[in-house]
């Protein structure tokens, strides 16, 4: 049987997670996710896939996070008609996930062209609607973990908690063939002792692993749950003192769940001051009943359904209801997604706080290469939020402890764990730093396998001894595009650091000079593209 793999997403960057397993008896994805990160990266999920839909016979889906599930309406609005695998909680979460997502592009695209009709420009169309998503649904199919089930003639697979996220897994396919091939896909790998999930698991002995690596430069320090939740305390108990709003920009997803447990844990202790929640995302409200009703899923000794019954919880599902918290005064906490700041009502929450110094923005998880999040991150005095210019005056936080990814060394023993890996160790989604530290960090494991950093669109000869590499047609990116800023963020950036020197200029003969320098250059670079 021949066997090629293609990194058609999350090689050489985080998101987009999308691998197209090839047999000469069928076609497979593992994952089918969405690219987030800088407008070039972004626009990847517009772009035809590299692959034609109705030539898919199924998708086997590790985890809902919209970088794993999130172009799957744009497959079956494509052609695809094959079955999309994946575990209970996975397919209950991506019943409020996926339509979210779709409901978020048309509101989103409803507003940019507005604008670019106000421009003279002109308009697009959302990658998909929230009913293309909500059709999606009626191809999806559950299995159980640990249970063998066949994928195309010739190849089954099963499904091993990942421990990242409820119904996360790592998917475990094993090809027939005269010497009977094994591969495992890690998905997302959740760090040890995490709030909600028991501690990730596999078997070992594989030809090939593809594992994740988006903490693989980052040793973080253990802490206890305790800890956890002191550190917790310390930064509400500062963000307080200074009298303004917490905004706490969290993924829907778990982060909320996680957050919403110990919140209310400290308060019901009176560690921090009693004080309003506000979980202003829909998607976060649904998921919260989802994670609910799988609570005989999650890590035992924590009442879920007790803990949302709290006083100090206020679930803001609609849009007046989101708007009325401006209107609140004094010191209150606000949860809304997305945890990147890229999308959905946090935006709003940071356009009306980000300039107050009372207010304080606290970043819990991963920010991605171009996002608003990473500019925060990286101390951005100013920013643009749906193209208005906003002073950063707001106490920036940041606290990784809720991380829903393993860090390099919990990495480094998954993959011993995995051992033997007899032909290779293919690392993907994460940063080219990221990835680049953590293969360093394997080549130095005793019996260390054969590393492959795949570039996206890279294809390999699974049948191989050895990593094989299949070329293809030229990548959509280049790999130097996909993890750093492009240049709408450096025109924004731009714009910002223009107004600032404008600010600083001593009078208006100053600014009419720095406007004449500019045409001058400007008139200099049109000669010279001429």
């Amino acid at each position: 049987m021949s066997i090629d793999l293609h990194f058609f997403g999350a090689a050489g960057t985080v998101t987009g997670s999308c691998y197209l397993f090839e047999t000469d008896r069928g076609r497979f994805l593992v994952d089918c996710g969405m690219f987030q990160g800088p407008k070039t990266v972004k626009e990847l999920n517009y772009r035809d896939f590299p692959f034609a839909e109705r030539d898919i016979d199924a998708v086997l889906l590790t985890h809902a996070h919209i970088d794993h599930s999130g172009l799957l309406p744009k497959l079956v609005r494509g052609g695809f008609r094959g079955r999309i695998r994946a575990t209970g909680g996975t397919m209950d979460l991506c019943s409020w996930m996926l339509p979210d997502a779709g409901h978020i592009q048309e509101s989103e695209v409803e507003h940019l062209n507005r604008r670019n009709s106000a421009r003279g420009r002109r308009t697009v169309e959302p990658i998909y609607t929230e009913e293309d998503a909500r059709h999606t649904l009626q191809f999806f199919e559950a299995v159980d973990y640990e249970r063998w089930t066949e994928v195309v003639p010739g190849v089954r697979a099963r499904w091993w908690n990942a421990g990242h996220l409820l119904g996360s897994a790592s998917i475990e396919l094993e090809f027939e063939g005269r010497d009977r091939l094994r591969v495992l896909c890690s998905g997302d790998i959740g760090p040890d002792a995490k709030l909600l999930q028991a501690d990730p698991e596999s078997p070992a002995g594989f030809d090939w692993v593809l594992c994740e690596t988006t903490y693989g430069d980052t040793d973080r320090p253990n802490v206890s749950p305790e800890e956890r939740r002191q550190r917790l305390a310390q930064e509400v108990r500062e963000a307080a003192a200074a009298g303004g709003a917490l905004i706490v920009p969290a993924f829907a997803v778990e982060r909320t769940q996680e957050l919403i447990v110990d919140l209310v844990d400290l308060m019901n202790r009176h560690a921090i001051p009693q004080a309003p929640i506000y979980i202003n995302s829909p998607l976060a409200i649904h998921a919260t009943q989802v994670f609910v009703r799988h609570v005989r899923d999650l890590e035992e000794g924590i009442d879920l359904p007790r803990l949302m019954r709290s006083p100090f919880l206020h679930f803001t599902e609609t849009a007046d209801q989101s708007r009325a918290i401006a209107e609140v005064d004094g010191f209150h906490i606000i949860l809304a997604a997305s945890g990147m700041c890229d999308a959905g009502r946090i935006r709003h929450h940071l356009k009306q706080w980000l300039w107050n110094p009372t207010a304080t923005v606290l970043l819990t998880g991963f920010q991605a290469v171009g996002t608003l999040g990473r500019f925060l991150v990286d101390g951005a005095s100013r920013v643009r939020i749906q193209g208005e210019e906003v002073l950063v005056r707001a106490r920036i936080r940041r606290i990784d402890d809720y991380s829903g990814h393993a860090d390099a060394p919990e990495l480094a023993a998954w993959v011993a764990e995995r051992q033997p890996i007899r032909r290779g160790l293919f690392l993907v989604h994460g940063e080219p730093e990221a990835t680049n530290a953590f293969a360093r960090r394997v080549a130095r494991m005793e019996g260390a396998p054969n590393i492959v950093v795949p570039r996206l669109d890279e294809a390999f000869d699974l049948t191989a001894a050895v990593a094989t590499t299949r070329r293809g047609g030229d990548p959509r990116l280049r790999a130097e595009a996909l993890d750093r800023p492009d240049w709408h963020n450096d025109r924004s950036r731009f714009l910002l650091e223009l107004d600032e020197m404008l600010d600083r200029m001593p009078d208006d003969a100053a600014r009419e000079e720095l406007f004449r320098s500019l045409r001058r250059s400007m008139a200099h670079g049109d000669r010279r593209s001429a």
